[in-house]
């Protein structure tokens, strides 16, 4: 079955071709990522009731299904093999999320597709890495935020226990974005060189980076940085949340002097203006900046101090974003169509440098392919590809 084609690429990444054996997680953020600055995405997955569960998963909603292009084969099957080496001939990039070890033992890994192509980034993603005593590990962007400090440096829940983050930030940047942009370091690199390379992408080590502000804290001092421990994890009044009248929150972060100082002033509480950092004080800080704020509405103190450098903005459940002036006129949202589902929105291109879509976006049915056409292009033709069907090595 033939799928709708994608856009057309543009952006800086318009010509790339990258080869997707991912299914969710962080590899998958990392093509959608380079798909949204123009890359040729080719996702690569299992036929149908072989392997794990399809490529992309029925999830019709989210914005990673949008302008990829799909082939369905058997890699286990030596002519799947042979299949996906064709296309990795004429790739640029191949991206791989499978436990270490995995690929190689498939004949698909990093030294199988040099053979063929030694111009090849290929983008190796895993919790802990591909070498290592935590490298056999299972895990998830939980564990991942675990292991490298972010949840221990996190407010805590009621009970005392580490919170579960809002949004998966060991996928999404510890992994997704660290391995999108150590892919776009390899292909300028081998501009310059003409030689591909190997990627080993761990999430756990992007946390680490993400946690490294506080990481390198303790590394040069013996602290232990935690939650309460600065002004940027809760230490003081001045970098808090604060419940307001009609029970919706404000967000709080008036760091320097100057925007304490007007936010004190128009809270009435310009008597802790001198005592924004004094640690003797900041229970009563923040209990009159807290009956302060619970006297009028959220979005009646937004109104009057969102623009009034007080550093405060308002604490918006997902539901609000739709409706959200800043990202409609950033056009952050874009209206996508599914040929079952109808018409919805969902996040765009939003990053800088990533080309807006024409709307309505495409959302495919990922039950539709483009395996003909895509192996066809790299020479294997019409009977080979009915009798690979037929032995269902593809889809």
């Amino acid at each position: 079955m033939d799928a709708a084609p994608p856009r057309d690429a543009g952006g800086p990444l318009a010509g790339i071709v990258v080869l997707d054996l991912s299914s969710v997680g962080p590899a998958a953020r990392c093509t959608r990522l380079l798909a949204d600055y123009g890359a040729t995405v080719v996702k690569i997955g299992p036929v149908p009731g072989q392997g794990p569960a399809a490529v992309t998963p029925p999830f019709f909603a989210y914005s990673a299904q949008r302008g990829m292009r799909r082939v369905r084969l058997d890699v286990r099957d030596p002519d799947g093999r042979d299949a996906f080496l064709a296309l990795a001939a004429g790739a640029d990039v191949v991206v791989e999320s499978f436990r270490p070890g995995v690929v190689e033992r498939l004949g698909i890994g990093y030294d199988a597709v040099r053979a063929v192509n030694n111009a090849v980034v290929y983008c190796s993603t895993s919790g802990f890495g591909q070498h290592g005593p935590r490298s056999g590990w299972a895990g998830h962007d939980l564990d991942y935020l675990a292991v490298g400090g972010y949840l221990a440096a996190t407010g805590p829940r009621a009970d005392g226990g580490p919170p579960i983050p809002g949004a998966t930030i060991a996928d999404a940047a510890g992994g997704g974005m660290h391995a999108a942009l150590a892919i776009c370091a390899a292909l300028a690199g081998r501009a310059t060189t003409g030689e591909g390379t190997f990627l080993d992408v761990s999430v756990a080590d992007g946390v680490l980076w993400l946690m490294s502000l506080t990481a390198d804290e303790h590394l040069a001092t013996g602290t232990e940085p935690g939650p309460g421990h600065d002004v940027l994890t809760g230490r003081y009044a001045c970098y808090d949340t604060y419940r307001t009248g009609d029970g919706k929150w404000l967000a709080v972060a008036a760091i320097e002097a100057k925007f304490f100082a007007n936010l004190c002033r128009a809270l009435h509480c310009e008597q802790w203006t001198p005592h924004q950092y004094d640690d003797g004080v900041q229970d009563a800080v923040r209990a009159d900046l807290a009956a302060a704020f619970a006297r009028r509405d959220r979005d009646d103190w937004v109104a009057e101090l969102s623009g009034a450098d007080t550093c405060v903005a308002p604490v918006q459940v997902v539901a609000e974003i739709g409706a959200d002036p800043q990202y409609a006129f950033r056009g952050a949202l874009v209206e996508a169509k599914h040929a079952g589902r109808g018409t919805f929105r969902q996040v765009g291109p939003i990053l800088a440098g990533m080309e807006k879509l024409a709307e309505p976006v495409c959302v495919p049915d990922t039950e539709l392919t483009d395996t003909d056409e895509l192996l066809a292009d790299v020479g294997i033709p019409a009977e080979r590809l009915a009798e690979l069907r037929a032995r269902k090595v593809i889809a």
